[in-house]
């Protein structure tokens, strides 16, 4: 069958690609940007890649007529906080324009659960967009998960980053709000074997884990099964925009996405029924074996995707493309090359920079800098990597984004996500026996000048020592 899948680099499409190409399906991959888009060569003669912007009328004529069946796995939470839910709309409003314009027997739509009269903003938009996709002619299935617990899911990682970082948690009163979190390969298989099944077609369901638990009960699960002891106390007068902060300060999440969070957390997900796990054979597992399997994936360095290589994690905005020419004029240039002694050596210690293994040289000013980039609203430093040592165009490693990356040819090219009076970028490159970094800066006028000036002094041993490292 000829399947097209959206949202083929986020945190869902990337797990499922691989399922849909091993039950013999061709898959027509919508992404954005085809250069954020990494799959493994075996996979070529099982994809099509096209380029699609639901919020773009025009690039929607790339869609395949002949496909048998689509999956819509797009949120726009990277919109601002006041507009997001309208660029779902116009999304699915797109979407839906052009799925009837295809020979498609069915859409399955990945949503939240909304069996709550008073909804968040999130949640609402959710339900606006099922009911947007449901004019289509074509049968939709929704399936509505709450909580996804999984390596490298926003919700996993927030839980992970609270266990890990606060022996003693004074948290809002929404932690004792009730949900039922549901493991994502159980979100997987839900999502495999709803495909082309006449029994699921115009209908929505809620799926969900066998436990119900409330927040709290999640987090104190998590450091059991870390082998920490956590307390936790919960407060009434902790605001929303308190929350937030909370989070935001705390863990690896971006503002806007925790803001949208902690107005779903108070808002109880639980489901209705599980007639679906009968209806197609799933049987869901607990919340404890669930993080047993992350935990050990993150152990394994096996994470499949994560999403902090997403978009909303950050500051980045358009095409990698637009950004991989490095400028030169009016620009600050720190230029720096060695001699190697060993190329692989020194491309592997390239390839693992970042994350848990640091920069190499003078690390606690790269987190300094991180915590200065977090107070001033900016992403930090605490998304660290989400393979200790593969890297791919669109990846983060801390405050920068991949924009290129070819191991092959010894080169990397990252750009900065930190708030900045300007624009930053930090190149490795090999050429022969020599290795050349690059940090280049393009100011936006006095201010981004005297920003420069500013940090001159510390270029000099940290750029030094990191390259002396590299080639040691």
């Amino acid at each position: 069958m000829k399947i097209l899948l959206t949202g083929a680099t986020g945190y869902i499409g990337k797990r499922l690609l691989p399922l849909l190409i091993e039950q013999g399906h061709y898959v027509v991959c919508c992404v954005r940007d085809k250069n954020r888009f990494y799959y493994p060569e075996n996979y070529q003669k099982m994809i099509q890649v096209i380029e699609v912007d639901f919020l773009n009328q025009e690039t929607l004529i790339n869609i395949p007529v002949d496909i048998d069946a689509a999956y819509y796995l797009i949120h726009s939470m990277s919109g601002s906080a006041s507009n997001y839910d309208e660029l779902e709309s116009l999304s699915a409003n797109n979407f839906a324009a052009a799925i009837n314009k295809t020979k498609a027997q069915q859409l399955i739509y990945l949503s939240g659960i909304v069996n709550d009269k008073s909804l968040s903003k999130h949640l609402s938009s959710r339900k606006a967009v099922e009911d947007i996709l449901n004019t289509s002619v074509v049968p939709v299935t929704t399936l509505r998960a709450g909580i996804i617990v999984g390596s490298g899911s926003a919700s996993f990682e927030i839980i992970r980053d609270l266990v890990n970082k606060l022996p003693v948690m004074i948290t809002p009163k929404w932690l004792n709000t009730r949900c039922q979190p549901i493991a994502i390969n159980d979100v997987l298989e839900f999502l495999i074997k709803s495909l082309l099944n006449p029994l699921t077609y115009k209908q929505s369901f809620d799926i969900g884990g066998p436990d119900i638990l409330t927040y709290k009960e999640m987090l104190l699960q998590f450091a059991k099964a870390k082998k920490l002891k956590r307390y936790i106390y919960t407060i009434p007068v902790m605001t929303p925009k308190l929350s937030s902060y909370w989070l935001y300060f705390v863990t690896s999440t971006s503002y806007k996405l925790a803001s949208a969070l902690v107005s779903s957390m108070k808002v109880e997900v639980v489901c209705n029924d599980n007639r679906i796990d009968t209806l197609l054979g799933v049987n869901p597992i607990s919340y404890k074996q669930a993080l047993e399997r992350a935990l050990v994936k993150i152990k394994e360095d096996n994470i499949v995707s994560s999403w902090k290589d997403s978009l909303i994690s950050g500051q980045f905005k358009g095409n990698l493309n637009s950004y991989l020419k490095v400028p030169k004029k009016d620009c600050f240039i720190d230029r720096r090359k060695r001699e190697i002694l060993n190329r692989d050596y020194t491309i592997d210690k390239i390839w693992s920079i970042g994350g848990e293994t640091g920069w190499y040289y003078a690390d606690w000013l790269w987190d300094l800098r991180g915590f200065i980039d977090k107070i001033f609203g900016g992403v930090g430093a605490r998304r660290g990597r989400t393979h200790k040592s593969e890297i791919h165009p669109g990846d983060v490693l801390d405050f920068w984004r991949v924009l290129y990356a070819d191991k092959k040819q010894g080169k990397l090219i990252l750009y900065a996500e930190m708030k900045l009076p300007g624009e930053a970028w930090l190149e490795f490159k090999i050429i022969n026996n020599t290795l050349y970094q690059a940090a280049t800066f393009k100011p936006e006028g006095i201010l981004g000048k005297l920003y420069w000036y500013s940090v001159v002094p510390f270029h000099g041993f940290i750029f030094n020592g990191m390259i002396k490292k590299l080639i040691q």
